[in-house]
């Protein structure tokens, strides 16, 4: 017991070090969503995330957005509890056969206007569970889909330019 003690007063740390703290462009980015969602929506992005039956990976990603780098929260997005409540629905991993079915009663109880971001591989085609016994597909199978959002899983600053892709296209009065 003593060896590990001392072991541990003379070794360093095994944490990885803090990402920069000033990452402008994250900052840059959710200011602009925040900018377009006020002068789109008249107020700020509510979104609704829904995990149709993924690996986790990308709702890793998507809860990095709340924590002390990213906080969304400052830029005016917010997730919400209740479809009732969101502009976004937001939707990762691929749709399984359990969960088609509240899919889309949440998309049914969003009001209008509504938009569905697919979040990650998976979301778009089914990714590496397509075919499965299990799964009905990607989500624009269930619920038309606005954005694709790409990766495996996408990084927090990928998911901040695909909710701003989202509101240019918006923008552009499309939406």
């Amino acid at each position: 017991m003593r060896k590990l003690l001392f072991e541990s007063l003379i070794r360093p740390p095994l944490t990885e070090s803090p990402p920069i703290r000033a990452d402008a462009a994250a900052q840059e980015l959710a200011a602009a969503i925040d900018r377009k969602a006020h002068r789109r929506l008249g107020r700020s992005l509510a979104i609704r995330f829904v995990d149709a039956g993924s690996c986790n990976g990308c709702e890793l990603e998507t809860q990095a957005l709340g924590n002390a780098f990213y906080d969304i929260e400052r830029f005016g997005m917010r997730f919400v509890a209740s479809p009732r409540h969101a502009d976004v629905l937001m939707v990762t991993g691929p749709v399984t056969k359990n969960m088609a079915e509240a899919l889309e009663r949440t998309y049914n109880a969003m009001p209008d206007p509504k938009w569905v971001v697919a979040l990650g591989d998976c979301a778009r085609d089914g990714g590496c569970f397509a075919g499965s016994y299990a799964v009905v597909g990607g989500v624009s199978k269930i619920v038309p889909v606005d954005v694709h959002i790409s990766g495996c899983p996408p990084s927090p600053t990928d998911i901040l330019k695909g909710l701003l892709a989202l509101l240019d296209h918006l923008s552009e009065g499309t939406g």
